[in-house]
């Protein structure tokens, strides 16, 4: 199992779209056994995949070891994707960790998880906390989209600091351009700065994925979003194969 974080310190980046489309991507086009496991109490991704809340106050009590993580468990649409739905009482996840003072302990919950899957997203929530922390130490690959523009890569600058500053595994950061407009001057600007990094353009088919609740793949297989998508997920199926013979 290799767990793959969605992940950035500012919102409005287009994280969920990433998380939804690229666990579709995982599960449709690979046939992994996958999970997308919302972690933002916002729950955009549950939302975008229909998922149901079946009890308030669960999503964080999984936390606790109060509920089994399989027990929240939710199939979707897509064959060989699961879910594990947000609710609101993600809200005081932070502090409840901090109290637990257990550093490990959502690293702990994917292991419980690994008999059952092949690839599990963690769509988080923005911002540096303690949540986040625990993300960040957990998984095999750490997605974060970037706008191309100044501030989004201010905040992905906090993150490799962050990171640094944790001794956290900064190698297995994958920076990607979110939302790319190549007519636009500074757009331009900064993918040729980072010319290896992914670029997902923008494209209104990968908008209408909140619409739609469907990954753009699954409506729109032939659009340049949807391509976008499918060689982004390739790429991260190549860093994760790359991984597995390089310790963590």
């Amino acid at each position: 199992m290799k767990s793959i974080a969605i992940y950035s310190l500012k919102g409005g980046v287009g994280k969920t779209t990433f998380a939804v489309n690229l666990a579709w991507a995982a599960a449709a086009l690979s046939a992994r056994r996958t999970l997308l496991w919302d972690l933002d109490p916002q729950a955009a991704a549950s939302f975008l995949l229909d998922g149901e809340r079946k009890g308030e106050g669960e999503a964080q009590a999984v936390f606790a070891r109060d509920v089994a993580p399989a027990k929240l468990i939710q199939p979707t649409a897509t064959p060989r994707l699961d879910l594990i739905p947000a609710d609101a009482s993600l809200r005081g996840l932070d502090r409840l960790l901090f109290g637990l003072g257990k550093k490990k302990r959502l690293e702990k919950l994917l292991e419980r998880l690994s008999k059952d899957y092949d690839r599990i997203f963690l769509d988080c929530p923005p911002g540096l906390t303690e949540t986040s922390e625990q993300v960040l130490r957990a998984a095999d690959l750490i997605i974060v989209p970037v706008i191309p523009s100044p501030l989004s890569q201010r905040a992905l600058n906090e993150v490799i600091a962050f990171l640094d500053r944790h001794e956290i595994r900064r190698g297995a950061l994958l920076p990607v351009y979110n939302m790319a407009d190549r007519r636009r001057s500074m757009h331009l600007l900064a993918l040729r700065s980072n010319p290896e990094w992914p670029v997902v353009p923008m494209a209104s088919a990968i908008e209408a994925t909140t619409e739609r609740h469907q990954a753009v793949g699954a409506f729109a297989p032939r659009s340049p979003g949807a391509e976008a998508m499918a060689a982004l997920w390739q790429a991260i199926e190549r860093r994760l194969a790359r991984s597995n013979s390089t310790p963590r």
